[in-house]
């Protein structure tokens, strides 16, 4: 069944605590926390933990690649003070930004997932298997290409066998169909293809 709205039941921890405790559980155990950790019309926690990895992410770039995001040809600086238009971008980020994004991403990954597996789950564990799949980038933002990059794989990794615990799939229908979704969200949206590029043309080079 495909439904935007549902009754939410059991789920995981609210909280900080309970996002550290995700975060470390997802890297560590992702199928067991797949199996156990998303539960049907229970979003708000997996849109919390994407939202917190996406602002440390730019909060990152922020503080140690402020040129990344700000500037020319970018986003404008606000009364020429950086730490303004941080405060400005990040609250931008949380309140319509991720949300918006972590949704949009999701639809698409429902159709797709409509294509390929027949007795899925709803878009609201969709939403959530996107959203903790993240936890890897909170470290993106390293100003090291290769740690970026690594970021988008494990991430990428996360995301199929979230879609194939709960989606009761393949693990390569769950790769097929994930892998639009994680070039936009992982790819683009942390910049592990730019990433990417970067160290093969570091060893081209």
């Amino acid at each position: 069944m495909t439904t935007w709205v549902e009754t939410p039941r059991g789920g995981r921890d609210r909280g900080p605590t309970g996002l550290v405790r995700a975060w470390g559980e997802v890297l560590r155990r992702p199928r067991r926390f797949f199996a156990n950790g998303v539960a049907p019309g229970d979003q708000a926690p997996g849109l919390s933990f994407a939202i917190v990895v996406a602002l440390i992410y730019v909060g990152g770039l922020l503080a140690v690649q402020p040129e990344r995001l700000l500037g020319e040809g970018r986003i404008p600086i606000m009364a020429d003070s950086l730490g303004l238009t941080a405060v400005f971008v990040l609250l931008l980020l949380a309140v319509v930004v991720a949300p918006a994004a972590l949704h949009l991403v999701s639809a698409i990954q429902t159709v797709i997932l409509m294509l390929l597996v027949d007795d899925r789950a709803g878009v609201s564990e969709t939403v959530q298997i996107i959203g903790y799949a993240t936890a890897p980038c909170v470290f993106a933002w390293v100003p090291i290409p290769g740690v970026a990059a690594l970021c988008g794989l494990y991430a990428t990794g996360l995301l199929i066998v979230g879609l194939a615990v709960v989606h009761r799939t393949t693990s390569l229908r769950a790769a097929v169909a994930g892998m639009l979704p994680a070039i936009l969200v992982f790819g683009v949206g942390f910049g592990a293809i730019r990433a990417g590029q970067a160290v093969a043309a570091g060893v081209v080079g």
